[in-house]
Parts: structure tokens; C-alpha cells; sequence
């Protein structure tokens, strides 16, 4: 086959490959979340997974949109961080419903101020807009107080990208902060079990999804020369990830001190 051949045969299969990738990168950082969906609603048992994930990939992928706007990089990044974020909307949705129905006799608790004429509160509150207590937040009663939520923090946010769009400044920044926030998702799991002296209960396959992902992910972001800031908080994951396997090693083969506390086989990068 001569050259000329050759090039028409590669061509299409290097467009098939970019696809490929492309393809994987959009739908890959949901996979992992898959099976803990299903084994979520199959148990109606959520207390092995943070809610708190959802609160970080939220955050992270928001303000990667709004980078977006300032500084125009791949579209299936742009599409990876929509889809992520139906994801983690759909994981809050389940976990707040299988949450309420374990629980009995629950005080309401709000994002917004409560109705007064929620049958679950029998005083009428004193009234606020928010509810900021630290000890509530994030762990509301409603899926709709989490979207209200989101929205505010996506149109404060909005509204601030808005007005600094001009500075080069703050929109490299702003990359920054969005790709550094998912980076340190590994981070409180990593101390986690540098505290418990253990990895009990924490899914080894799960560990090794992230960090094969985590590693395609890096791998993307430096071939398709993807804004520096990706390239090195996706370094950045990669190394926190090797560092729970790590852990997994040194805690199984090495084990410390007994664990107390209650292992949950569908826990993930938690907070």
C-alpha cells in the first residue's frame, strides 16, 4: 500500500480515536458514581457516601463553566463539567430522599426561610432569608433547598464573572480555582484514613476508577494543551490518589491500631 494509501486509512481512524477520547473524557468522571447510585437506591442506605462530594464537584464545575466564558478551551470539558454536574445533582436528589425516609420526626431544615405553614414545625420561626447555621448547611430536608442553593452560588458567581470578564487576572484565576477545588476532593479521604489508621470500608476498586480516570484525564489535558491550570491540578489529583493507594497498602499489610468506627463499603471521596 503506498503512502497516499496509507494517509486515507489513517485519517478516519484518527478521527475515530479523537472522538474516542473525546467521548471519554465527557462521560468518564460520572462512571465511578454509577454503581454507588444504584447501590444507593438498591439498599436505601446513603450514609456511605458524602454529600459533600456533591457540594465540591458542584462548586468546582460551575466556575469551570464560567472559565469557560473568559477563556475558551475544548468544548468536551465544557460538556464534562454539564454532565458532572446533572450527576451530582441527581446523587444529592436520591440521598436527601433515602436520608428524610430513614428518619423520623425530623425538623425541617431549610436553605431559604421556612414556610410558616410547614406542618413539621408547630412554632413559627423567627424568620431569616438563609439558613446559615454551620451545622445544618448542606444537610437540608428538600432536594429543591440544594438547587435553590446552586443557583444562588451560580448566579452570585455569574454575576461576578460578569463584571471582572475583562481581566485577564481574574478569569486565570478563576480556571484556578475551579480546576484546584476538584483536585483536593481526595484530600479529606486521604486524612480520613491517615486518622483511622485504616482504609476499612472504603472500596479499593473505587480508589483505582479514580485514579485511572484522574490519569486519562491529565493525559488529555496536556496532548490537547488544555489551559495550564488543568494540567497541573490534574497532576495534582493523580499524586492524591496514589497516595489512598498507598494507604491501602501500607494499612492492609501494616495495620496500625483497631478501627472503631463503622465501615461502609460504598464510600467515596468523602468530606
Amino acid at each position: 500500500m503506498d503512502a497516499p494509501g496509507l494517509e486515507w486509512l489513517l485519517v478516519p481512524v484518527r478521527q475515530l480515536v479523537s472522538w474516542g477520547a473525546a467521548g471519554a473524557m465527557v462521560f468518564g468522571g460520572v462512571v465511578p458514581y454509577i454503581p454507588q447510585y444504584r447501590d444507593i437506591r438498591r439498599t436505601q442506605n446513603a450514609e456511605g457516601f458524602s454529600t459533600y462530594v456533591c457540594l465540591v464537584l458542584l462548586v468546582a464545575n460551575i466556575l469551570r463553566i464560567l472559565f469557560w466564558f473568559g477563556r475558551r478551551f475544548e468544548s468536551p470539558l465544557l460538556w464534562q463539567s454539564i454532565i458532572m454536574i446533572i450527576t451530582m445533582l441527581l446523587m444529592l436528589k436520591l440521598c436527601t430522599e433515602v436520608r428524610v425516609s430513614n428518619e423520623l420526626n425530623i425538623k425541617r431544615r431549610s436553605f431559604a426561610a421556612a414556610d410558616s405553614k410547614d406542618e413539621e414545625i408547630k412554632a413559627p420561626p423567627k424568620r431569616s432569608y438563609l439558613d446559615f447555621d454551620l451545622n445544618y448547611f448542606w444537610h437540608w430536608s428538600k432536594f429543591t433547598d440544594y438547587v435553590q442553593c446552586v443557583l444562588t452560588f451560580t448566579g452570585v458567581t455569574g454575576y461576578i464573572t460578569y463584571l471582572w470578564l475583562g481581566s485577564s487576572l481574574f478569569v486565570e484565576t478563576l480556571g484556578f480555582l475551579a480546576v484546584f477545588t476538584e483536585a483536593m476532593l481526595g484530600v479529606p479521604q486521604l486524612y480520613r484514613n491517615y486518622q483511622n489508621r485504616s482504609t476499612e470500608g472504603m472500596s479499593v476498586k473505587m480508589v483505582l476508577m479514580w485514579t485511572s480516570g484522574d490519569t486519562f484525564k491529565t493525559v488529555y489535558f496536556i496532548l490537547n494543551q488544555a489551559p495550564f491550570q488543568f494540567s497541573i491540578c490534574g497532576l495534582l489529583q493523580v499524586f492524591v490518589d496514589i497516595a489512598i493507594l498507598l494507604q491501602v497498602y501500607l494499612y492492609s499489610y501494616y495495620p496500625q491500631k483497631p478501627v472503631s468506627h463503622t465501615a461502609h463499603p460504598t464510600s467515596t471521596k468523602a468530606l
